[in-house]
């Protein structure tokens, strides 16, 4: 078929929206992220990460390269409404941008939050995901779900923000293939 690289969906353990489990519906496209250091268990036969580095070293040996859908513009954790799992618990003002009442979050996204990626440890987590998927998955690259989220400085997109210039420093993830979803809702 002269296939040289795929992208897949998202891999990282996500959740079901709400509305779709209440229709009886299954997300199976996975752009609600809750954990970024792990493929999502239903991705996995016998739950081993194994599965998903065999995967990858069967593709490389067929010459095709894996690129990875990923979402570190939002989480799962919906809007002011959505349940608490893990980062609102946390620290809710660090991990995501809030409006001045920081009882509301600003929806960059449309899915009810943005990740706030100009908070130091935020970004730190994002590019340690990052270089785990590099490493020890060993993909090739990444395709970034919303990008001009992740370069948002206040309220305004900076094509010169933080995370591309931590990307573009970064000796392991600067040498990845890396695709930029040009927009976003903000």
């Amino acid at each position: 078929l002269g296939i040289t690289a795929i992208e897949l969906l998202p891999p990282q353990a996500f959740l079901n929206d709400r509305f779709l489990v209440e229709k009886g519906l299954v997300n199976f496209w996975g752009y609600q992220t809750l954990g970024f250091f792990a493929p999502d268990p239903r991705y996995l036969s016998g739950g081993d990460i194994s599965e998903f580095q065999h995967t990858v070293a069967r593709l490389h040996a067929a010459g095709i390269e894996v690129i990875l859908d990923v979402v570190y513009n939002h989480t799962c954790e919906g809007n002011q409404m959505g349940p608490t799992l893990s980062f609102r618990g946390l620290d809710n003002r660090s991990y995501y941008r809030l409006t001045d009442d920081p009882r509301y979050y600003i929806n960059d996204t449309g899915t009810g939050n943005t990740l706030n990626l100009n908070h130091p440890m935020v970004l730190r987590m994002v590019m340690d995901s990052l270089r785990y998927w590099l490493q020890e998955m060993q993909v090739d690259g990444f395709r970034f779900d919303l990008a001009v989220t992740l370069a948002r400085e206040g309220n305004e997109y900076d094509p010169c923000g933080g995370f591309f210039k931590a990307i573009m420093q970064d000796p392991v993830i600067g040498q990845a293939k890396l695709i930029a979803e040009p927009w976003d809702i903000g």
